[in-house]
């Protein structure tokens, strides 16, 4: 038996066998507020449900024998049989099949369908964000399938299924489908005008024969995929299903893996198309159009995804100051890490009220609210995905060196951070697409001000941002050099309205202050001191 030399003390608990749900009360008051007052009990129960699952030892261990052991690309089996298989580890069936039977993929087919998802998928995304590819594209799909009854009458009740099948079948001998992406190509990234994947138009109407390839496919074993490819009438969208009605395998080749920063326990994939049966989605020509609304659907879900990382890294900062003591007392005592922790708090809290909103427009569908989303789903998922980066790195430092070490978690949260500001259109192209927003359609823009004018008069501080923005979008010579200025104003803006409006006092007033009243440093941990800060943090507290 080895000596001891030494007690383990001064050490904080796991953070683990809670409500992750109910614990994060942005999130649980965002819930309340956009949800019709019939439907509160029921999904109060079942998110909290979904909150304690989240927050248990055992789905943490799968969380963290996912990310692991990543996904093995299977080209061939043992007789030389392209095969074309990626094999994952047992606890990442376990995770995506609990998001399934949780609605991650229903939003569409529930009474508040999104936003009892959206506050879902920012629970589930704190346990491992990997598997949210999958349930994020099966969820975004179904839009776009709506540009074909015919296709969307079939494949959509596979999608919204909340069954987890992930054997290798026909989709129409399966009790639910996954969905997944290819739209980027090597010469051409997100200029997807670019792609050179040609369809050849078969015999039977509608359907085509793909030849080319995917820089990027997201969630390769799915059952199905919508591509891009250019047809005789241009740049169209397709459906490409893993498996042909008759069991054969789809030429459907996977080429490698991509070897990446974070997300390891989701496979991304590099494909090829020879001779690949697919059928045309929506008309000739106007494939961008087509896929559009997955697009939109998959960026919130970045905004979401990132809103998950943050509160989780937050969670864990806060709950080791709580119970870490240092220089003569707890570390949550302390005025200078009172300030980071309630900086932290702030952005976490603005990244998931403006998360609900979006996903609240959507279950409203009003031509005002799909108004409102063209212009503040880009300036959103440009502005959060960004701030989670530097936000984990921040929490990180919390925990000291523990923070650095992979054991605490965190380092698998700050590879992770990235990813959503890449996916779907890094940020250069949400800035782009905000200005198309603001010169081509001025609904939209009627509608974000319509949106944040609602608490004029409310924080001076909130007025004056206003006033500073419309200045900035009376000028718009030369506006594409200072496009990311504009989408930051925006999206600040339209948390602070949130915040000013929903949020307890001293959240709104450290924000306004902070982010619109210009009293901030350059980093975490700059409020004014003279601001409320106990009360920010106390409010951020994961447990009791």
């Amino acid at each position: 038996m080895a000596a001891s030399t030494h007690e383990v003390s001064n050490q904080p608990p796991p953070l683990q066998g809670y409500d992750v749900f109910t614990a994060d009360r942005a999130l649980t008051e965002a819930v309340e507020r956009h949800l019709a007052p019939d439907l509160l009990d029921e999904v109060r129960a079942e998110l909290s449900a979904f909150g304690q699952t989240a927050g248990s030892a055992q789905v943490q261990e799968w969380g963290r024998l996912a990310n692991e052991n990543p996904p093995k690309l299977r080209t061939h089996d043992r007789y030389g049989h392209r095969i074309d298989e990626v094999e994952f580890h047992p606890a990442w069936h376990r995770l995506l099949g609990k998001g399934v039977s949780q609605g991650l993929t229903a939003a569409w087919t529930r009474p508040g369908g999104h936003v009892r998802r959206a506050a879902g998928f920012v629970v589930w995304a704190q346990v491992e964000a990997g598997n949210g590819c999958p349930l994020s594209m099966t969820h975004a799909a179904v839009p776009a399938l709506r540009a074909d009854p015919d296709l969307a009458a079939e494949w959509e009740p596979r999608l919204t299924s909340q069954l987890y099948d992930w054997d290798m079948r026909p989709a129409d001998r399966k009790a639910g489908a996954l969905f997944g992406m290819g739209m980027t190509e090597k010469q051409g990234g997100s200029d997807v005008r670019a792609n050179t994947t040609a369809a050849r138009p078969l015999a039977e109407d509608g359907t085509y024969e793909l030849k080319g390839h995917k820089w990027f496919c997201s969630a390769p074993m799915s059952d199905g995929f919508l591509v891009l490819a250019q047809a005789p009438g241009g740049l169209t969208c397709f459906l490409v299903p893993r498996l042909l009605a008759d069991g054969t395998r789809n030429v459907f080749r996977i080429q490698r893996l991509k070897d990446k920063l974070g997300n390891r326990s989701n496979a991304s994939a590099e494909v090829e198309f020879d001779g690949t049966w697919a059928r045309r989605v929506g008309e000739e020509g106007r494939g961008v159009r087509t896929i559009i609304g997955m697009v939109a659907a998959t960026r919130v879900d970045c905004v979401l995804g990132s809103a998950g990382l943050m509160r989780q890294a937050v969670a864990q900062a806060v709950h080791h100051c709580t119970y870490r003591e240092a220089f003569g007392g707890r570390l949550l005592d302390k005025p200078l890490m009172r300030n980071v922790l309630a900086d932290l708090a702030l952005e976490s809290e603005a990244a998931t009220a403006l998360g609900l909103r979006l996903a609240a427009a959507y279950d409203d569908g009003s031509e005002a609210e799909r108004a409102f989303l063209r212009l503040a789903v880009p300036a959103a998922k440009y502005w959060v995905t960004k701030r989670c980066t530097p936000l984990v790195t921040e929490a990180a430092e919390c925990l000291g060196g523990n923070g650095y070490v992979e054991e605490s978690g965190m380092p698998r949260l700050l590879r992770e951070s990235p990813l959503n500001s890449v996916w779907e259109g890094a940020g250069n192209v949400q800035a782009l697409d905000v200005l198309r927003a603001l010169q081509r359609e001025p609904q939209a823009l009627n509608a974000y001000l319509t949106e944040v004018g609602q608490v004029r008069g409310a924080d001076h501080r909130l007025d004056g941002a206003i006033k500073n923005l419309l200045t900035e979008l009376a000028d718009l010579e030369g506006v594409e050099a200072r496009a990311r200025r504009v989408v930051e104003r925006l999206a600040l803006v339209l948390q602070g309205s949130l915040l000013v409006r929903y949020a307890p006092p001293e959240v709104a007033d450290a924000f306004c202050a902070s982010r619109l009243g210009g009293d901030w440093g350059t980093a975490f941990g700059t409020l004014p001191h003279t601001l409320d800060l106990a009360s920010v943090v106390e409010r951020a507290h994961p447990v009791g």
